[in-house]
């Protein structure tokens, strides 16, 4: 199992990269997530998608697809190229503490 120093912690990651845990996602580790992941800075934009993320992930058990993020989440997909480049679902799941979206490659 991989492991990453985040939030001044080791914390375990999946075979995706993505938390192992959930329950040890904070708005601190999301930065420095965001940060490996070639993101800077956290917007208002890339927290409504983190937050609308992590809805849908407690209410549903799965992480939402590139799909629904743009009917949903109020970002358009365009925007969430420009938020989350290379891959807008699978990064926010990253960023967001989750599991990668079912159908990302």
């Amino acid at each position: 199992m991989q492991t990453a120093i985040l939030g001044g912690k080791t914390l375990a990651l999946d075979a995706d990269g993505n938390l192992a845990d959930r329950k040890e996602w904070n708005e601190e580790v999301a930065r420095e997530i965001a940060a490996t992941e070639g993101i800077a800075e956290l917007t208002p934009q890339h927290w409504a998608v983190i937050n609308f993320m992590r809805s849908v992930f407690e209410k549903e058990g799965d992480s939402p697809s590139i799909r629904r993020l743009t009917k949903e989440s109020g970002v358009d997909t365009k925007t969430l190229y420009q938020l989350f480049p290379k891959g807008p679902a699978k990064k926010a799941a990253r960023i967001a503490g989750l599991p990668k979206p079912k159908g990302c490659i």
